[in-house]
């Protein structure tokens, strides 16, 4: 399911600014940049300060840190930052892909969100509230989790940017036929806090999954295992995700 917000298009410099930004992430694609990087400047970047959750509520596994779409045997993990440019490109080449093998029971998706581009939104802490945002609807609604996850990435902001507001990430749901989550973002401290701490985690590491170390760290956005494996080919050539997803 896709949803659209309607924004303001940008005018003069901030264009030009923005036009200049997708022009530099075809040229990564191209090169064959895998991930966004976690390493960078630190701006105004506000902490959760609430206690994260633990246990599991909806379709989050707080302790594992990620948010379930699925029931398939075969596991597909992927961390991203919903502000990554690169883990945007990863959905628009592959998320049909992966819904139809989450649709069909081939898969379970598991989504770890992340929150270091917190940095490039300008003070307004958007990756932490944007994986909020998606972790109030799979607290809500556990079914209606992937159809938010693609709704953000469809609706992706630029870098640099302040992000959408929270009216804006609760009309997403709203427009998509999902639960309104206006008033579970009002109060999503502990939400904040959580993919806060999965943020922290991905750089101590180790990570596991199914409780078997697989990396010491995240490196970058988005790093996509399936079945404990990573895929490490160019995030936008479909075809070569689709035979890894086949084939392990």
């Amino acid at each position: 399911m896709r949803s659209t917000t309607s924004l303001r298009r940008p005018s003069g410099r901030r264009a030009g600014v923005r036009a200049l930004g997708a022009a530099l992430i075809a040229i990564a694609l191209v090169a064959g940049t895998a991930a966004c990087s976690l390493v960078g400047g630190n701006g105004s970047v506000p902490v959760a300060t609430a206690k994260a959750p633990t246990g599991t509520d909806g379709a989050v596994n707080f302790d594992e840190g990620y948010i379930k779409a699925g029931t398939g045997t075969k596991h597909v993990d992927i961390w991203f930052d919903p502000m990554c440019p690169i883990c945007g490109a990863f959905e628009k080449a592959n998320g049909d892909t992966l819904a139809k093998a989450v649709s069909d029971g081939t898969i379970t998706l598991r989504l770890h969100p992340l929150t270091f581009l917190d940095r490039a939104s300008n003070g307004t802490g958007y990756s932490t509230r944007a994986s909020a945002a998606l972790t109030c609807v799979a607290v809500k609604e556990p079914n209606s989790a992937l159809d938010y996850y693609t709704a953000l990435f469809a609706n992706q902001p630029e870098e640099n940017s302040n992000g959408l507001t929270n009216e804006q990430l609760a009309k997403l749901a709203t427009d998509g036929g999902m639960t309104d989550i206006t008033d579970c973002l009002g109060r999503s401290g502990p939400y904040q806090a959580w993919a806060q701490a999965n943020t922290a985690h991905s750089q101590t590491g180790p990570i596991t999954v199914d409780g078997t170390k697989v990396l010491d760290t995240i490196q970058g956005t988005p790093t996509v295992l399936v079945d404990g494996k990573q895929f490490t080919g160019k995030v936008d050539d479909s075809a070569a995700f689709t035979s890894f997803l086949a084939k392990n």
